[in-house]
């Protein structure tokens, strides 16, 4: 008389093969990763800079403010200034040094067409390095 099971399960055969699919998913992620990487990688210059000592505060470029109030009045460092008095100005700039950069503070609600009209203004004065101030998110200020 037996005590047990008249059926016997046989125990898990061995895989004789190998689950490809973990490998496969490695190999597509490197090889994304390597053509992401690949171009930056080749289009990078290695150049030797030569050494300087740092500008004096003397050889920094002025800078020439304009600003632009939501009614579109024009102010010329913190004046009032019409366009021909900024006309003039930008000329004299100009002459004295053709480096002097234009920081151009507009109101957002002033329309572009006054702030293209200044930017004409500026270049025709002879004075082509125009940067725009803007204020940061973060800062709550406009």
């Amino acid at each position: 008389m037996a005590f047990g099971r008249l059926e016997r399960n046989r125990p898990a055969q061995p895989m004789s093969e190998i689950n490809m699919t973990p490998l496969i998913d490695v190999m597509l992620v490197l090889l994304v990763i390597f053509m992401i990487t690949a171009p930056l990688m080749a289009s990078r210059l290695r150049l030797e800079l030569p050494k300087a000592e740092g500008a004096s505060p003397s050889d920094a470029p002025r800078v020439f403010a304009v600003s632009l109030d939501a009614t579109g009045q024009l102010f010329v460092a913190d004046q009032r200034s019409s366009t021909s008095e900024l006309r003039d100005r930008a000329r004299s700039a100009a002459q004295d040094n053709p480096a002097v950069e234009v920081q151009l503070r507009a109101d957002e609600r002033v329309p572009y067409g006054k702030v293209a009209e200044l930017i004409g203004v500026m270049q025709e004065a002879g004075l082509t390095r125009i940067g725009f101030v803007t204020s940061s998110q973060g800062s709550g200020q406009r």
